[in-house]
């Protein structure tokens, strides 16, 4: 479960204060996937960031009971002058899993040959990209949180054998995805939320939630 409890945050811009979320609580239960619509600038990606745990908020209180993902395409938490066998390894210590088979995992998927043993710094933005989301594929979580801004790779094997990698963990998970387009979220959820003036307003289906959104557009 992911739950926010009267949680404010916003960002000083030059036109004074961005408000994100304004005393919003709202709750995603595991085994009810939720996407979230919002326009471009609204603060998806850092909704998605406090859900993680990445941001903070200026008030109220995150609640996590459950093994959340980092978000798709995020890169924090990997050390450029380490190899991706050395990323690979680390990362899978600090969740407690065997460093072997993460490895293993990554050098499956990614098929990097002997870069997967170069540092990250002289990898190019594909390259990272791919060795990103192998990462998050090799472990496992309870909900998995994917921002529609995620990195894209342009690799098509790549895409095949991770597409089919994520399409198993996504039958047996929960997916909180953010998007400015419905058409995305049909794809991984029936019940959707409209971000709008710093509240989130839940809805059980997504053609309810789109009603309010077409209204702001």
């Amino acid at each position: 479960m992911i739950e926010f409890l009267d949680v404010s945050k916003s960002f000083a811009t030059g036109n004074g204060r961005k408000v994100i979320l304004n005393r919003a609580s709202f709750r995603v239960e595991v085994g009810n996937s939720l996407g979230i619509l919002a326009h471009n600038g609204t603060g998806k990606t850092t909704i998605i960031n406090m859900m993680a745990g990445l941001e903070k908020p200026d008030e109220g209180i995150v609640n996590r009971t459950s093994r959340i993902s980092f978000p798709l395409g995020f890169m924090g938490g990997v050390v450029s002058k380490h190899t991706a066998t050395e990323n690979s390894r680390y990362i899978a210590r600090l969740y407690g899993l065997d460093p072997d088979y993460v490895e293993s995992f990554c050098r499956w998927l990614c098929d990097m040959e002997q870069y997967f043993d170069m540092p990250l710094g002289t990898y190019s933005s594909g390259m990272r990209g791919r060795f990103n989301f192998a990462l998050m594929l090799a472990l496992e979580f309870d909900i998995y949180l994917i921002d529609e801004g995620m990195p894209a790779t342009t690799d098509v094997e790549f895409n095949r054998k991770a597409g089919g990698v994520l399409r198993e963990r996504l039958a047996n998970a929960t997916v909180v995805v953010v998007s400015h387009q419905p058409s995305t979220l049909e794809k991984f959820c029936k019940s959707a939320a409209v971000l709008r003036n710093g509240q989130l307003y839940m809805f059980e289906t997504l053609q309810e939630a789109k009603i309010l959104y077409d209204y702001d557009s």
